[in-house]
């Protein structure tokens, strides 16, 4: 029996190479307490010689550690330290330590295969001196029997979850301590230190970037920016455990977790579960049977955990899901982050910087054969770091993406994308720029097929796509425009040029010399849609201004599309064609009414609609074309507490809505989170009349003192993206 178990336990062999690959933080390999250097002695007791009898880690939350590592909040009972800054240690002998005699070393381990020159064996040797950024180990007091050691890692140590051992060297051999989990150390990656390649200079952007676990996801669309909040949680129980555990699922060689570029390429892959069953299935059809739909997730915690233990892909998200995961990962592992919207963004299938509508002999645009998309907003994210793989200057923010949008390098991951390089054009840098630069530069043109099967252009609109590109403010609510570091002035002469260099690395560009296009210059065409609540009537207005002696007639026709927060067209509710009369150098504007009853029985849940007006000029058969989305107010839920809210005692949180449809809602969702107050909490309620109100209270004991936000969602297959939040101070007691 003992054989065959001998026999399971060997790795298999592999012709490639002497050692399997070592991609996994949580196997151990089994380290001899006693490693013999030849016989022993009969007489040899190792209790003759110098043993330890205990280690101090001090990895309380407020001792050195934690406090000097800025970890203090993470909700874990091991030490987290940050590289490249010295922690300190305590070991306790069995007499006094006497550095003439005895010769002991410390030992840091990772994974199953640990080696030295591949940084997964670390032995530490006592030393005078200390230098940064390196390995090393000095005694800065004794007392009794007992010696406290501060310890050094490297700025480019691999980040997770090391195993410590203490070896004492005697005459027949080394003697090590047994294995205790209690003296894990997780070694993180630290943008307080200037050699680390995440550092970040400016204390509140580090606040922000890495410690702050809430924040802010803008969508919507350009005309009506919404805001929601989005709990991080990445200090919550296990959610670092849980993290470490995508870099496994990932295969990432544990040798390659010391790379900020590498780390996140491999997420941006794992975060989606296509080709690799990684952790948010993504889901944009509005059935989202057997899951939870994404509008009602409030942070990141629970589809963290939920992976970690199930293992499998957790349903559902879209694309401010995998973005908001993402930054949980990121800032857990201390590498700064932000979460990046970026309105208007297109999404072009064939990489050619030109987003084609085709429009039929009516001027509508024929679903068939248009397969480019342009999304309302798209989030992705942004992650701080050197790259020394690129030439100097194109460090800072990089476009990472989890979203899977398209294939790089055979699987669905985006980035990391220099900013700086998708801004000059310098699109050859890897990792997929072209892409990122599309999404932000796309033209739309709108195409025609004429009768002898040319394509004629009606229209082309430079300044849609990419419109607005903004990212939560630091250390407020508040919303900050970062369009500019993405892109130059719109029509400048650096956004010419910049954009000529994108095209000469290898962005397809299509000219359009090839094709006739004369557009129509004296005739501007504008349209507005009123601000409407969901459930009411509103209006939308056509206004024509004609800058010619002409009198002109239009033929007009409106399209009312309800669309997916994709651009992607779920069906037409409004059809409306009229014909106006434009006199000579003069404004003419009609309105159309648009009734509810028109669009609440196919709305989707971002309650998005998006119409397109295209008029031919009959006297000179010249078409004008534009395009607007527009998305309906959604009432919000509203939070309040009651009494006194002090850390470790008991309070209460009530959460309340109002119907505002003219229907039942039913099979109604409440979820509310709040990090460092309550986990989250969900309840359902089968009915809620029209006009009736919910209540919902919940007793909770918040542990954490300081500033705290509580996030609610509301959810049902009538209404989606209902939300509600409250920020709250929580008492010492």
């Amino acid at each position: 029996m003992s054989e065959t178990m001998d026999k399971e336990k060997k790795p298999p062999l592999n012709g490639r190479r002497a050692l399997p690959s070592n991609n996994s933080n949580d196997e151990e390999n089994e380290v001899p307490e006693m490693e013999a250097f030849g016989l022993i002695p009969r007489g040899f007791n190792p209790k003759d010689y110098l043993r330890v009898v205990d280690i101090h880690m001090f990895k309380e939350p407020h001792e050195i550690n934690k406090q000097q590592h800025h970890t203090d909040k993470y909700y874990n009972p091991k030490l987290i330290v940050r590289r490249g800054q010295s922690f300190q240690i305590q070991v306790d002998f069995n007499r006094p330590y006497n550095p003439e005699t005895d010769q002991f070393w410390l030992e840091y381990l990772i994974g199953r295969y640990p080696q030295q020159n591949k940084g997964t064996y670390i032995p530490i040797l006592v030393r005078d001196v200390l230098k940064p950024g390196e390995w090393g180990a000095k005694i800065t007091h004794k007392e009794n029997n007992s010696i406290r050691l501060s310890i050094m890692s490297s700025v480019t140590c691999i980040v997770g979850k090391f195993r410590l051992y203490v070896a004492v060297l005697t005459p027949f051999g080394i003697l090590r301590t047994h294995r205790n989990s209690a003296t894990d150390t997780y070694i993180l990656f630290n943008p307080w230190c200037q050699q680390d390649a995440v550092y970040l200079d400016d204390e509140k952007e580090r606040e922000e970037y890495v410690l702050n676990d809430v924040g802010i996801v803008f969508h919507g669309n350009i005309n009506d920016i919404k805001l929601r909040s989005w709990s991080y949680g990445q200090f919550e129980e296990n959610v670092l455990d849980a993290c470490l555990f995508l870099m496994d699922k990932a295969e990432l060689e544990l040798s390659g977790r010391g790379n900020p570029i590498k780390i996140c390429r491999v997420a941006s892959a794992v975060i989606n579960s296509r080709d690799d069953n990684g952790v948010i299935a993504g889901s944009w059809d509005n059935t989202y049977t057997n899951g939870v739909p994404p509008s009602a997730w409030t942070g990141s915690v629970d589809i963290l955990l939920e992976y970690y233990s199930s293992k499998q892909p957790v349903r559902y998200g879209q694309c401010w899901v995998f973005a908001g995961v993402f930054n949980t990962f990121l800032r857990c592992l201390g590498i700064p982050a932000r979460l990046i919207t970026n309105y208007s963004s297109a999404h072009d299938n064939n990489a050619n910087l030109q987003l084609d509508f085709f429009l039929d002999d009516e001027g509508k645009v024929d679903t068939t054969t248009t397969k480019d998309s342009v999304w309302n907003y798209h989030c992705w994210n942004e992650a701080w770091m050197t790259r020394p793989d690129l030439p100097v200057g194109f460090g800072g923010w990089q476009v990472v993406d989890g979203t899977p949008q398209e294939t790089s390098d055979g699987m669905y991951r985006c980035g990391p994308a220099s900013v700086q390089a998708i801004k000059h054009g310098h699109v050859c840098f890897q990792f997929d720029a072209p892409f990122v630069y599309a999404e932000v530069n796309s033209d739309i043109v709108y195409l025609r097929r004429a009768k002898n099967g040319t394509q004629v252009i009606e229209n082309i609109d430079t300044t849609h796509v990419g419109q607005l590109i903004v990212t939560k403010e630091v250390g407020r609510d508040g919303m900050m425009e970062i369009t500019e570091e993405y892109k130059f002035q719109e029509g400048s002469e650096e956004e010419r040029l910049a954009l000529e260099t994108a095209v000469m690395y290898g962005v397809k560009k299509q000219t359009t010399q090839d094709t006739s296009y004369q557009p129509q210059t004296d005739v501007d065409m504008e349209f507005q849609v009123q601000k409407a609540v969901l459930g009411s009537d509103f209006k939308v207005t056509i206004t024509f201004r004609n800058k010619s002696r002409n009198a002109y007639t239009a033929t007009t026709y409106l399209s009312g599309n309800i669309v997916f927060y994709t651009g992607v067209t779920k069906n037409e509710f409004k059809k409306h064609s009229f014909s106006a009369k434009l006199e000579p150098y003069s404004s003419s504007a009609f309105d159309v009414v648009i009734k509810s009853s028109e669009y609440l029985s196919d709305l989707l849940d971002q309650a998005s609609f998006h119409f397109f007006v295209t008029a031919r000029i009959n006297e000179t058969g010249k078409i004008l074309a534009t395009q607007k989305a527009t998305v309906l107010e959604i009432p919000a839920l509203r939070i309040k507490t009651q009494g006194a809210m002090v850390a470790g005692k008991e309070m209460s949180v009530t959460v309340e809505f109002t119907n505002p449809l003219k229907q039942t809602l039913e099979n109604v969702t409440l979820r509310l989170e709040g990090p460092g107050v309550l986990r989250t909490m969900k309840k359902e309620f089968r009915q809620i009349p029209m006009n009736s109100t919910l209540i919902w209270e919940v007793k909770c004991i918040p542990n954490r003192p300081g500033l705290r936000k509580l996030i609610a969602s509301l959810n049902c297959d009538a209404l989606r993206h209902v939300y509600g939040e409250l920020n709250i101070q929580i008492q010492k007691p």
